[in-house]
Parts: structure tokens; C-alpha cells; sequence
């Protein structure tokens, strides 16, 4: 059952997180939030996204909604931390934000910054953690291959688990593959699943060990499943840099694998100064259940009226598209 636009926009909320460090080129993180049959669920795009890929983030809130989802197999889902693109002093303040988990995802490949700045980030992060943690990069797909090869060999001695994204293109993650392949670093597929038009395509292509996948980019928990099942990959649930209500999905996708073989990447409610309801890791766990907002904070974090508005008309855009398909 698809609802009315009217029923969706009956009980939307649209809030502002701030944020303790900027990540991902956002300081405050919007997102609007709406209540159906099934419990609360998240809408929120990335600001730069068009129409048609936005829709595809609505498909899964009105699924996460309005329709049961699928049998969790666990309660509880290890998560890791992670690391922004923030100077090696600053990395043991981020680490203490995510209590007890034992994986961090270190951002590099920043714009403006050099490898130099990300060895420095990556050996903070292994000292603080020793050398049982588990550390993954992502470099969000800002080196070419000769660059990433030269940064995987540069991280190596900081015994990394994989690397997310290196590169932009299936063609350039699979030549990586084979350049480090030797080293034993495995390298994760995340854009060149969650926005291209084959996400199989990675698959097909021996361009990946793993793939990072999320909820809302995929069209839901179900769609996500299928996807996944037909990669044959591993995969690591992540966060869309998502409120309480969106990790809430994240964590349905993840409970409900079959096998999960990584700490996912839904541990992200540590950056947020504020949120809509607290799923904070507790000794590298959150929970599995679905989140219902607190009245108190959807009021105190409430988007000012043009932000509001703003969201509220790519909501109507967003379900026109979904109506016309």
C-alpha cells in the first residue's frame, strides 16, 4: 500500500542536527521525519541530490512505514566509529564519542588536505586503539588508481581491515584489486553501489571483496536484501549520516542478513551535538528495535520555516516522481 502524499505529510517533522564536527561538507544535518502504521521513518537526501535519486530515499521511508519488515535474526548490531577527516590530535576527543567499539572508519582523501595529513589521522587512530582494533579507510572516491595505490601502500603498516571507495569506477576499483591484491587489503565497493543504475555491475567485475550498503540510497530494507543476495559480496550495513529514526533502518537491514561478518558503519549519532532520540553505541552496540522520536526534541531541533518549506516541497516533488513510475 502506497498512502496518500496527504497522509505522509499529515505528521511530517523536518529537524536540524548539528553537528560536533563537520563531515561529509555539512555542519547541520537536515532531515524530515514522518509517522505510519509501522512507526516513524526518515526522509533525508543529501542536499545536492536531484528529484529521481531522491525519490528512491522516499520509497524506502514510506516501506519502512507502512509496511512490516523483514525478520531480525539479532537484537543487537556492532557498529564502528568514525573518524572525520579531522588533524591526528583531535582523533582520541572523536574515539571517546563511541563507547566501546572496537572498529573505527577513518576518513582520507580529503579535498584540500594530503596523505600526509591522512598517515598521520590513520597511525593516531591505531595508537589510541592498539593493535586489536580494526581500522577501515574511506576515501569516497577522490583517488585515481595510481594515487590509491600509492595511499594503500603508504596505510599498510596500520594493518588495515579494507578500503571504501577508493576510487570513482568499477573499471579503476577492479585495476586497483589487482595492484594491492598482494598486500592483502580487501577493497569495499560503496558509491558504485548506492548510486549507480547497475549496482551489480561491481560484482560482475571482480571490482570488490565487500560492499557498503544503505538503506535508504537502495529503496528499503527488502530492496537492500535482494541486492545483496545478488552481489554474492559480503556486506557492511552504513548510515546515510542518518537521525535516530534513520540508524533505526540501518539497523533492520543489518539484523535482518543472514550472515554479518563486519561491524557496520551505524554507530554515526556520536556526531551529532543533538538528535531526535539517543542510539549512541553502548559498548560498540545499538539496538535493532525501531526508534519513536522524542516530542521534546523534534521541537527543539525543528528547522526553521524556510528550511521547513523547503523540505516539505521536495517531499511533494519526491512523491510525484514515485508517482509517475
Amino acid at each position: 500500500m502506497t498512502p496518500e502524499l496527504s497522509e505522509i505529510l499529515s505528521t511530517a517533522r523536518v529537524v536540524a542536527l548539528p553537528m560536533h564536527t563537520r563531515f561529509r561538507g555539512v555542519d547541520t544535518r537536515e532531515a524530515l521525519l514522518f509517522e505510519g502504521p509501522e512507526g516513524w521513518a526518515e526522509f533525508s537526501p543529501f542536499i545536492e541530490y536531484a528529484d529521481a535519486e531522491a525519490a528512491t530515499w522516499l520509497a524506502a521511508a514510506i516501506d519502512f512505514a507502512w509496511r512490516p519488515q523483514p525478520a531480525a535474526l539479532r537484537d543487537g548490531i556492532r557498529v564502528n566509529a568514525t573518524i572525520p577527516a579531522v588533524e591526528a590530535a583531535r582523533v582520541p576527543d572523536v574515539l571517546a564519542r563511541f563507547s566501546g567499539c572496537r572498529t573505527a572508519k577513518v576518513k582520507v582523501a580529503e579535498p584540500g588536505q594530503t596523505l600526509a595529513d591522512d598517515i598521520a589521522r590513520v597511525r593516531a587512530v591505531r595508537e589510541a586503539m592498539g593493535p586489536e582494533g580494526r581500522i577501515r579507510v574511506d576515501a569516497n572516491g577522490l583517488w585515481n588508481v595510481d594515487e590509491a595505490e600509492h595511499a594503500v601502500h603508504a596505510l599498510n603498516e596500520f594493518d588495515l581491515e579494507y578500503v571504501e571507495q577508493p576510487c570513482a569506477t568499477v573499471e579503476e576499483l577492479a585495476e586497483l584489486r589487482t595492484r594491492v591484491k598482494y598486500l592483502g587489503i580487501p577493497v569495499a565497493a560503496d558509491e558504485s553501489i548506492r548510486k549507480s543504475s547497475d549496482p551489480l555491475a561491481v560484482a560482475r567485475a571482480g571490482a570488490a571483496d565487500l560492499i557498503v550498503v544503505k538503506a535508504q540510497p537502495l529503496g528499503g530494507v527488502t530492496h537492500a536484501l535482494q541486492l545483496i543476495a545478488a552481489t554474492g559480496l559480503p556486506a557492511v550495513v552504513s548510515s546515510a549520516l542518518d537521525t535516530a529514526v534513520g540508524l533505526s533502518q540501518g539497523a533492520a537491514l543489518a539484523a535482518a542478513l543472514p550472515h554479518l561478518d563486519y561491524d557496520c558503519g551505524l554507530g554515526t549519532a556520536s556526531l551529532f551535538l543533538d538528535d531526535v532520540a539517543d542510539r549512541r553505541p553502548r559498548d560498540g552496540v545499538i539496538p535493532a528495535d525501531r526508534v519513536t522520536p522524542d516530542g521534546a526534541a523534534l521541537d527543539r531541533l525543528a528547522a526553521d520555516d524556510d528550511r521547513r518549506d523547503w523540505w516539505l516541497a521536495r517531499l511533494e516533488r519526491s512523491y510525484r516522481v514515485l508517482d509517475a513510475g
